[in-house]
């Protein structure tokens, strides 16, 4: 039988992941929360708020 535990401590990502996660953390992206509070603001300021 497979020992989940031992295969876990045995576990190391690739480098493409590990690359791809530092590239992605290291941007500024915009999000679905960034994009609703501009489309927010944008419409509060239409209608005079």
């Amino acid at each position: 039988m497979i020992d989940f535990e031992e295969e876990l401590k045995k576990y190391t990502p690739s480098m493409v992941v590990r690359e791809s996660e530092e590239a992605i953390r290291s941007r500024e992206l915009t999000d679905m929360t960034d994009i609703l509070r501009l489309l927010t603001a944008e419409a509060a300021k239409q209608n005079g708020r």
